[in-house]
């Protein structure tokens, strides 16, 4: 009996490592995601999603109704290209909830943005992903915008 706890002990830690592993994988691609995002590098953007990659935004109008906008990713990645060099531009993640089940995962950053190096925005991320070849792609992004009930507490 002790050894069949042992052995089970073993392949619960196992596991939860493997696990931990993955998730800090899908959260290396969405720093490096962002991180070329900010260097406006448009090709190492391309490399981290899939080729159906699906982009929305959920906010509120003037009217105070619900506004879900769906962006195409080519001009995504033609609006960051144009923005000029002398501009600067920053989404601040805040915090990570990674949850991965086989070759899916499921990323939530709620984070601040920042242009000019004033606050703009808040809102939350939702990123799907998908392992396909060994590698961890985005597939879907879907975020929230607002500017009130935001904790604008950092500045850098």
């Amino acid at each position: 009996m002790k050894h069949l706890l042992l052995i089970f002990s073993l392949l619960f830690t196992m596991i939860l490592n493997a696990q931990k592993s993955e998730s800090d994988n899908v959260k290396a691609v969405i720093v490096d995601f962002f991180d070329a995002f900010h260097k406006q590098d448009t090709t190492a953007l391309k490399a981290m999603v899939t080729d159906k990659i699906i982009l929305q935004s959920i906010s509120t109008n003037k009217d105070g109704k619900t506004v879900l906008k769906e962006d195409d990713f080519g001009k995504f990645m033609k609006n960051i290209a144009s923005i000029p060099k002398d501009r600067t531009f920053e989404e601040k993640l805040l915090d990570f909830s990674i949850q991965v089940d086989g070759n899916m995962a499921n990323a939530w950053t709620p984070y601040e943005f920042w242009y000019q190096g004033k606050f703009s925005h808040c809102g939350v991320n939702s990123f799907q992903l998908i392992k396909d070849d060994k590698k961890w792609k985005i597939i879907y992004l879907v975020d929230t915008r607002r500017r009130e009930n935001c904790n604008k507490n950092s500045k850098n």
